[in-house]
This record gives C-alpha cells, sequence and structure tokens, in this order.
C-alpha cells in the first residue's frame, strides 16, 4: 500500500477526526479509509493548484460549496449542506421561525416582488401589500438581485428596523420595518363547513404545530364538530416526532405509528403514541395531494394502516426518507438522510429509487416488481414503493392552458395588485364573486397589455408543417394543413369565455387574498373544492365510511372534466420559487 507522508497524513486525519472519524476507526478499516484518505488528498492537492495556477482569483467558499453540493446531489435531494449564512433557513424548517418582516417574495423581473403578506406580522402593520416592488434595501439598490440574496437583507435580529424602498404604482414609497421573530402558523385556518364537520388546514410540520391543531380540534368540537377533516395538501413534512403526536390525538396510548431503519443500528427507532386521545372516535378524513410529503404521509398512512379514517384526493409524494441535521465545524450544518420510516402495517412509502440510478444518471421509481402488499389492522390490502394511495381517489381538475399562462406569466396577480387599490374591500370573502363587469374590464386588461399565447397543439401543428416543407410533402396536402390550421388554431376570445369559469375562479382566489389574507382565500377555494365536498359527503354517509374501513369496499376513482372549476389551486399546491422574508 503506498504510504501516505506523515505531514500529509496528519492534516487528512484531522480532517476525519472533525468530521467524526477517528483514527482508531480507520485502523479497523484500512482499505475504506485508505480510500477516503487518497480521496481527501487529491482534493487538498486540486485545491492548491486551482488557487495557485488558475488564470482568475477563484472564491474558496463558492468553489468548495459547489464541490459539496454537486457531492450531495448525487446521492438524494434530500442530503444539503448548509453553510453558516443559511442557517436561518436550518431554523425555520425545523421551527418554523426566523428573524424577519413577514411575507413571501419572488421573482418581478428586475426587481424581486411582494406576493403574500402574512396577517399582523411587520410587513403587513407597516402597510407592505401583495405587488410591491421592492427597489432597495436601507437605501441600497436591490436591482438584479435574486430573492436568496434581497432574502439575507432582509432577515435579521428581531427588534432591528429596515428601511424598504418600495415602488407601488408608480411612486417610490420609503417603508420602516421593525424586524420581529416571524413564527408562521402551522395551521393558516380551521372552521366549520356545515352543522357539524370540522375543517383543519394543517400546513407543515415544525415545532409546536400539533399544539395548534390540537387547539383547532378542541375549539372545532365546541362548535359542535362531529366529524373532522384534515387537509394536508401540499403539505412537504417536517419534524418526524410532530407526526407521531397529530396522530395521537385521533388513537389512544401504545399504537406503534413510525419505526425507522438505517445504516447505524443505535438510530433504528419505533415511534408509538404516548398520550391520550383528544378524540379516537370522532369520524376523520384525511386530504393529500402529490404535493403531500414525508411527514403528512406518516400521518396519512398511520391514519390509512390503522383503519382509524379515511384518506381521500390524489396519490402522495412518496417520501419515505428519515434526515437529521448535524453541526459541522464554522457553523455549518449537514442535513442528512439516515433512515427510512416504516409506518404501522411495514410498507415503506419511498416512491424514488435513489441508490439504483438508472444508466443515464436519472432516478427512476420503483419497479412494480419490488412492490409489495402489505394488510391493515382490519386487513385491508395496502401497498409500498408509491406513496399513499388515497381510499377515495379525488382526481382534480387540470388547468386550461389559457388559464395557465395567465397564472404563470402574473396576469392574474397583476390585475389583482390593480384591483386592489382601485376597488373597495368586499363585504366577505364568501360573498365575493366576478362579476360580468369585472371580467369585462379584465378582458381589456389583456388587451391593453397585448397578452398572447399558443397552445401546445398550434406548436405541433406548427412543427408538423415545418417538417412537411421541408420533406416537401407541403405541397401535396396543402389543403388539408390549411383546413388543419382553421380547424385547430385558437382564438383568444374564445377561450377566454370557453374557459371563464376557471379563470375567474382564480381571479377571485387572487383578489380576495388581496383583502382577507390567507384564511380568507382559503374560505372562499372550500366553497368548490370537490375534494372537500367528497371528504364532507363520505363521512356524513356512515355505511359507506364504515364499509371502507372495514376493507368491504375497494378504492373509489372520481374524476373531473377538463373544463371543471378550478378548486384549491393556490392552496392545494406549494409557493414554488417563492421565499419567506
Amino acid at each position: 500500500m503506498k504510504k501516505i507522508r506523515p505531514v500529509r497524513f496528519a492534516v487528512i486525519a484531522a480532517i476525519l477526526i472533525s468530521a467524526g472519524i477517528s483514527i482508531s476507526f480507520l485502523a479497523t478499516q484500512e482499505t475504506r479509509d485508505f480510500r477516503i484518505a487518497k480521496n481527501l488528498d487529491i482534493f487538498l492537492s486540486l485545491y492548491r493548484e486551482l488557487n495557485t495556477f488558475y488564470v482568475d482569483e477563484v472564491n474558496p467558499d463558492k468553489l468548495v460549496k459547489t464541490g459539496i453540493d454537486n457531492m450531495l446531489r448525487s446521492l438524494d435531494p434530500y442530503t444539503v449542506f448548509y453553510p453558516e449564512s443559511e442557517s436561518d433557513e436550518v431554523a425555520f424548517m425545523t421551527t418554523g421561525k426566523y428573524g424577519g418582516i413577514g411575507s413571501l417574495i419572488r421573482d418581478g423581473g428586475e426587481y424581486v416582488i411582494i406576493s403574500l403578506v402574512y396577517k399582523n406580522f411587520p410587513a403587513d402593520l407597516a402597510g407592505i401589500r401583495a405587488g410591491d416592488l421592492l427597489k432597495k434595501v436601507d437605501g441600497t439598490s436591490l436591482k438584479g438581485a435574486d430573492t436568496e440574496v434581497v432574502s439575507q437583507k432582509l432577515k435579521g435580529n428581531p427588534g432591528t428596523v429596515v428601511t424598504l424602498t418600495i415602488e407601488r404604482n408608480g411612486k417610490e414609497i420609503d417603508v420602516p420595518v421593525k424586524r420581529e421573530k416571524i413564527e408562521i402558523p402551522s395551521v393558516p385556518f380551521y372552521g366549520m363547513l356545515d352543522d357539524e364537520t370540522g375543517y383543519i388546514m394543517f400546513r407543515s410540520f415544525t415545532q409546536n404545530s400539533t399544539e395548534e391543531v390540537k387547539n383547532a380540534l378542541l375549539k372545532l368540537k365546541n362548535e359542535n364538530a362531529r366529524k373532522i377533516v384534515l387537509d394536508l395538501r401540499s403539505n412537504p413534512g417536517g419534524l418526524l416526532t410532530e407526526a407521531v403526536d397529530i396522530v395521537n390525538l385521533f388513537m389512544g396510548p401504545g399504537n406503534e405509528i413510525v419505526s425507522t431503519r438505517g445504516k447505524v443500528k443505535q438510530f433504528d427507532e419505533s415511534f408509538k403514541t404516548s398520550k391520550p386521545a383528544v378524540d379516537q372516535n370522532i369520524p376523520l378524513a384525511v386530504i393529500i395531494n402529490r404535493g403531500s410529503a414525508s411527514a403528512s404521509e406518516i400521518v396519512a398512512g398511520a391514519i390509512q394502516d390503522l383503519d382509524r379514517g379515511v384518506v381521500v384526493g390524489q396519490r402522495s409524494y412518496g417520501k419515505g426518507l428519515v434526515q437529521i441535521t448535524r453541526p459541522l465545524s464554522y457553523n455549518t450544518q449537514l442535513k442528512v438522510t439516515t433512515a427510512k420510516y416504516y409506518i404501522p402495517s411495514g410498507r415503506c412509502i419511498q416512491a424514488l429509487d435513489f441508490s439504483h440510478p438508472n444508466e443515464d444518471g436519472s432516478v427512476g421509481i420503483i419497479p412494480d416488481s419490488l412492490i409489495t402488499e402489505f394488510k391493515t389492522r382490519n386487513g385491508r390490502v395496502v401497498r409500498d414503493g408509491g406513496g399513499i394511495s388515497p381510499d377515495i381517489d379525488v382526481v382534480p381538475p387540470a388547468l386550461s392552458q389559457i388559464a395557465a399562462e395567465l397564472f404563470m406569466r402574473n396576469y392574474i396577480f397583476d390585475y389583482a395588485t390593480r384591483s386592489f387599490w382601485t376597488n373597495p374591500a368586499p363585504e366577505s370573502p364568501e360573498k365575493f364573486s366576478i362579476t360580468d363587469q369585472v371580467y369585462a374590464d379584465f378582458r381589456n386588461y389583456l388587451s391593453e397589455r397585448k397578452f398572447s399565447y399558443s397552445t401546445i397543439t398550434e406548436l405541433s401543428l406548427n412543427e408538423l408543417i415545418s417538417n412537411a416543407k421541408r420533406e416537401k410533402y407541403y405541397d401535396l396536402h396543402k389543403d388539408l394543413f390549411s383546413e388543419l390550421q382553421k380547424e385547430l388554431m385558437h382564438t383568444l376570445d374564445n377561450d377566454l369565455e370557453t374557459f371563464r369559469n376557471e379563470i375567474t375562479e382564480l381571479l377571485a382566489d387572487e383578489i380576495i387574498g388581496r383583502y382577507f389574507y390567507e384564511e380568507g382565500s382559503i374560505k372562499f377555494s372550500l366553497g368548490t373544492d370537490e375534494q372537500v365536498k367528497r371528504a364532507v359527503e363520505i363521512l356524513k354517509k356512515g355505511d359507506e365510511y364504515n364499509s371502507i374501513l372495514q376493507g368491504k369496499s375497494g378504492s373509489i376513482l372520481i374524476t373531473h372534466d377538463d373544463n371543471a372549476n378550478v378548486t384549491g389551486f393556490r392552496y392545494g399546491r406549494d409557493h414554488g420559487d417563492e421565499v419567506n422574508i
């Protein structure tokens, strides 16, 4: 075996020790750890040569972080390195708390834009509103700065004051805002859907989130709720222990909710309910979608495996991996995947196989040949390897392309901003509607902005015509192509009328949010939310509810026409590239 120079070995050993690897461990794992030492030596040599000879100055922090990020990216998307500058992000992930002004921002072109303001937080109290452009922070221009840069500038110690220069309706305004400790609520809304059915929107599993759900549940029961809908759509998960405690609200002590198994056996654990339930008999429906992941899947899966309630909606994301944070030197941190979790039936719902990537480097789903059947407490068949499949599968309607274009290109958002500053507040979210006059004004607004778009059908047809011309088939079938163009090319006016229902719902949702904040938008959307309606319906039909739990009824599929109303669009999705500040 090639010898490593003593000085270099000392450096490498120091690095390994700082990473928690002892010299005795090196001695017992000689072959493997020689490879570690060898590759660390190569890395140090490589960096030294780059630093000495590269034509431009290299940024050591940026260069090393890029190397670390790419190394971790080869494992799975959840193993992540956080430098000291991102310590606030780690704190927010685990606690839901950070020092800031209480809003969401997103890219808005040259400047970032306020996309949402949390009610009664500093930004709201200072008069900042969705649609405001952020031009300066304490006099420093933000032109060209991305959301991450702006977020770092706006976050800070609670009690400090930051002066924002915003642009609103073409005018610049200086607004001083006092930073506070921001704790985003895990339960943004709860209320009664009818005389006997309570509803809880649950957003994230952070510290104390169980208390929020518990308080909501108790208040709903005091309002005579005899049935509960727990909405976990687009809840990305969080703390595993909070998931166990959430189930504990509906199940008594002694029930295993989840177990974890990984390479380091001393970290393997079994998590059981340990407290008396708030109500272990109340009929329960849990709503999930493709954005429900991790701890959300533990809750939905445990409720299903223990036959405690019915699961409604779409198949969940399929994240069955456990992460912990490990402190590193210089106040950096590593979030690392340490185990897989298994819910009461014994299944792991992990859908993507990161350990066996495809030849092209992509990650495939777990093949059908490796999927195994398990049984719930009452003997119902459930399967692993693909998230949580609902007992009642309610497929939401797909957005038409014009509605998607209007939303993604911010025409809906910008019109709502204009509407907010030119119209009085509606009486209530429930009584608000998009009138013919408002919709006509929106159409005029699109005309002023010269809105246009091409459908996928049109793009495909144009490509077909281009290929036909290149291959000299076009002239032979010119009349046919002309007829196809006439039949398939859309007209904006027709599309605005054909898809009016879903466009008006998006408009109403965005406008309501400006006056009544997040809570108002949720309350408004409940009136047309087909998944919520189906959850309420199954709870009211006691025989059908019990039949599902007893395994006498298979999975039920409900579909919708593409032209059906778009329900819960805003709150059935995550916030994409939006960033908390």
